[in-house]
């Protein structure tokens, strides 16, 4: 645990300091006493230009002009051009400070889509055109998840100590919860698509070229094994793994690389520590800056789908959509609610902590668009760095409760639709198959798709009822995302109460730390704090990491 003193000096001295005193964050070390600036250098290099000035002859210096710049006319037009610029802008900037003091993100997120839905109704052909915008949006959030993953993922585990033992429990309970609460979907999914029927009544598109939905199966039958689920997880190079975004390669990387650090030397360790908390805090302050794109990008990628789908795909397959929805309701009332009760969740503080992870999925059908929010709301909310880096990108993957519900539902339907009446032997064996084939599809592009028709063709149903769902899978594809990322977020806190560490003392000190920094920018940006201030304020605190003790002290010393 760490001990905490509270060092107040009598002089802020620099050249009395010790060169010896330090403070760890977290379990690396820093200087407490910045050393002051060596002018020396800089005086050397003055008095070298003052003794060349005296020393040059006339004939090499350069005369100075006079009258440099423009004319005081040209002058006087640009600044009266700036004033009238300032005056047309004032009116517009004082509302957008005001919308900024009384809104937020959730604010703006629900106007793009409501914006975007509007768009994509009345004009489908310029909601299409600004897809990229959207798509633009995604790609951003996609720079980020790596070295997002990594560093987090670094600091909580090789940061806070050097048992090696305790990732590997973690991972085998967060496992066996992932399998537990995936599983209650699949069964929910088929209940909800035995009870509902949406299939009958179904007339499926008899004729129509399947030839796309059996590349999909024969994709499915070739990419999902145990050995290419196995090469899913370790990568053929760190760097392959980055660029094809594979999270949870990344997520291994990232756990030997912490496992590695501590069986190093303490002086590597403190190094590569430096580096992580460094990277880390720049890609959450890059999570900050893309934020703001969100509405705009979201509202775009809403346009587009509802102009390239309709209105009308709605009462063409209406039953199958309400039925999905449904299903997710009811899941999520059924089996997470009842989950957070027992792991004693506060739900209201819970529900507000994911408001905008969950909207940020649903409006952008993309896991990837809230993942590095999820990082950040579950850390605030009361999970571990090391918890929340390890349990969130492994549900990425493990943990699509959402996508695994959807496709128990959808191979149900398909069946119907083609007016199969399936045993119930027949339904477990394809609950089983799910079970197996659904775990790691976020590596694969259009993931529900393949596994929905390789499972299709491995129970010799026929196709066409996968073209009628490429129609609708957008509309799906949003509500089975935010479940997605609700389950997960769920599953960080759940794994942090089994451990303990729910709103611990490890996760107290760290939301301090992460609270104080925010502080003194906030107070330096506003002007009220200046560098030495700062600097003398992080003087006064001494961490002392000593994992031997199981007991955090706090002591003052008033000189």
């Amino acid at each position: 645990m760490d001990e905490i003193t509270a060092h107040k000096r009598a002089s802020h001295n620099y050249d009395s300091a010790s060169n010896d005193e330090k403070v760890v964050a977290g379990s690396f070390t820093e200087d407490v006493h910045p050393p002051l600036r060596d002018d020396t250098s800089s005086m050397h290099r003055q008095r070298e230009r003052d003794e060349r000035n005296r020393n040059m002859p006339e004939h090499l210096r350069i005369p100075v002009a006079d009258n440099v710049g423009y004319s005081p006319r040209l002058t006087n037009i640009g600044n009266s051009i700036g004033s009238a610029f300032s005056a047309a802008l004032a009116p517009f900037i004082k509302a957008i400070r005001f919308l900024q003091r009384r809104t937020n993100l959730t604010f703006w997120i629900i106007l793009s889509m409501v914006v975007g839905i509007i768009l994509g109704y009345f004009s489908p052909a310029a909601g299409k055109e600004i897809k990229p915008l959207g798509d633009a949006f995604i790609m951003m959030i996609k720079i980020i998840i790596v070295p997002l993953v990594f560093s987090v993922l670094v600091i909580g585990i090789a940061g806070h100590g050097d048992d090696i033992g305790k990732v590997g429990k973690l991972a085998i309970k967060t496992l066996i919860y992932f399998e537990v609460v995936t599983t209650l979907a699949l069964a929910i999914g088929l209940i909800m698509a035995n009870l509902v029927k949406p299939g009958n009544g179904v007339i499926l598109p008899v004729g129509s070229d399947t030839s796309a939905v059996k590349e999909l199966a024969d994709k499915e039958s070739t990419s999902i094994t145990w050995a290419n689920e196995m090469f899913l997880i370790i990568p053929e190079s760190f760097f392959k793994a980055a660029v094809d975004n594979k999270v949870l390669a990344i997520v291994f990387c990232a756990v030997m690389f912490a496992c590695s650090m501590m069986k190093a030397d303490k002086e590597s360790k403190k190094v590569m520590l430096k580096i992580n908390e460094a990277l880390s805090q720049v890609m959450f302050k890059f999570v900050g800056l893309v934020m703001n794109y969100a509405p705009i990008g979201i509202g775009a990628a809403l346009a587009a789908t509802v102009g390239a789908n309709g209105i009308g795909v709605l009462a063409n397959l209406g039953k199958l959509i309400g039925c999905v929805y449904a299903s997710l309701v009811i899941f999520l009332i059924v089996v997470l609610l009842p989950i957070m009760f027992f792991a004693k969740i506060p739900i209201l503080g819970f529900f507000k902590a994911i408001a905008q992870p969950w909207l940020l999925a649903f409006s952008s059908a993309s896991s990837e668009s809230a993942l590095p929010l999820a990082f950040e709301r579950m850390r605030e909310f009361g999970c571990t760095n090391a918890l929340t880096g390890f349990v969130i990108p492994c549900g990425y993957s493990f943990n699509l409760d959402g996508t695994t519900l959807y496709l128990s539902l959808a191979t149900i339907f398909s069946a119907q639709a083609a007016g199969l009446n399936l045993p119930i032997s027949t339904q477990l064996s394809i609950m089983g198959t799910l079970m197996l084939s659904s775990k790691g599809v976020a590596a694969i592009p259009r993931a529900s798709l393949v596994v929905l028709s390789g499972t299709l063709a491995q129970y010799d149903i026929p196709f066409e009822a996968v073209l009628m769902i490429m129609g609708v899978d957008a509309i799906m594809d949003m509500a089975r995302t935010s479940v997605n990322v609700f389950g997960n977020c769920l599953g960080c806190c759940v794994m942090a109460r089994v451990e303990g560490s729910f709103r611990g003392e490890e996760w107290r000190e760290e939301e301090e730390e992460r609270r104080y920094k925010k502080w003194l920018d906030e107070q330096e940006k506003a002007g009220l704090l200046h560098k030495k201030d700062e600097e003398d304020h992080l003087s006064d605190v001494i961490v002392i990491r000593d994992d031997n003790k199981k007991e955090t002290l706090h002591q003052e010393k008033v000189l």
